[in-house]
């Protein structure tokens, strides 16, 4: 759930890469530069051969504290948690997988990274591979992932709604269609996405509406939380928060490893809700409460987020499963986050 294009290729010296960096979604959250140092585990497809490497260089680049295996801050496990028995590389993932690394480093500089490679793209693998991340410790694991709801999802929701940990995951990229699993087992924390954009002159200094490829929906199987009080959805309304993710207004993203995209490697700008996502997971992981979150909070402190008025991700007529509104909307959730207070 990912959309790229490219940046500034070849950066000058001295000069930042396109996309907006660490410090911007600082100062359009209104973010702390420090914070706690919890675990947050990345849940990945296949193997990201470059990760580590390419980490180092968007770290320095951006101002970031070094986070690599030699000081524990970075590890790389496979599903089963070993370091080694990779499983085979996927260019379009290990681009998914640099994205994440980069937007968990900017949300939370001091955040403990532990990246786990399912196998393959299958449902049952990427639960396996959460189950390892919170077996290691985890206290916030991020999926940049999504497949349609179908029965079988039952099966997997143990992995997602762990005692101890806070997964979160993209609620998609095709606007307002039906729910995207894993967003939509009730305890996970449904990340939608907005287009962001810097307004000098305005209070905040910056201006917020939807994506249109924001991913909302009603589940057809998940029962609806009792804090989610938005009435035209019977069951569990997509999405809870969001972030960027807006490609046209992305984040930037360093990755050498071969991509299916015809993108050089190097600095490109990195959008969908695979953004969103990774960022609200290393801003739990900031906030260091992991361990104990819910989604509960943000519908209980609206005030700490900015709510998204403006933009569609679809056709609902008026209403607020497909259209930015006052208050509690489908594409955004209660809103962005305006500092960790909701977090």
């Amino acid at each position: 759930m990912s959309r790229f294009h490219t940046g500034s290729g070849a950066t000058p010296a001295k000069a930042m890469p396109s996309g907006l960096s660490p410090a911007d979604l600082r100062s359009a959250y209104k973010l702390p530069a420090t914070g706690a140092n919890s675990t947050v585990a990345i849940i990945i497809a296949f193997d990201v051969p470059n990760a580590e490497k390419d980490l180092a260089v968007y770290r320095k680049t951006m101002g970031l504290p070094p986070c690599t295996t030699a000081n524990g801050c970075f590890s790389k496990v496979n599903q089963r948690g070993e370091r080694g028995n990779y499983p085979q590389p996927d260019g379009g993932w290990a681009l998914e997988g640099s994205m994440d690394l980069d937007m968990v480093s900017a949300a939370c500089p001091s955040c403990k990274i532990l990246l786990v490679e399912a196998d393959d793209n299958y449902n049952n693998n990427l639960a396996e591979a959460t189950r390892t991340a919170w077996r290691k410790g985890a206290t916030v694991t991020s999926h940049s992932y999504g497949g349609l709801e179908t029965g079988y999802l039952w099966a997997d929701r143990d992995a997602y709604e762990h005692k101890g940990t806070t997964a979160v995951a993209s609620s998609g990229d095709y606007g307002f269609t039906s729910a995207a699993v894993p967003a939509a087992y009730r305890k996970v924390v449904a990340v939608g996405g907005t287009t962001l954009n810097k307004a000098p002159g305005t209070s905040r200094g910056w201006d917020e509406d939807v994506w249109g490829g924001s991913g909302s929906g009603c589940s057809a199987y998940v029962a609806k939380s009792p804090w989610q009080k938005d009435t035209h959805c019977q069951m569990r309304t997509i999405a809870d928060v969001s972030a960027v993710a807006d490609p046209a207004t992305g984040v930037a993203v360093y990755d050498t490893y071969p991509n299916p995209f015809g993108l050089p490697p190097g600095w490109v700008v990195g959008g969908g809700t695979s953004a969103s996502a990774p960022i609200i997971a290393g801003l739990i992981g900031l906030a260091g409460n992991g361990a104990t979150y819910s989604s509960a909070q943000a519908y209980r402190t609206p005030s700490a987020f900015y709510d998204v008025v403006g933009g569609r991700n679809g056709l609902c007529g008026g209403d607020y499963l497909c259209n930015g509104l006052k208050g509690y909307d489908a594409p955004t959730g209660v809103g962005s986050p305006k500092g960790l207070g909701g977090l």
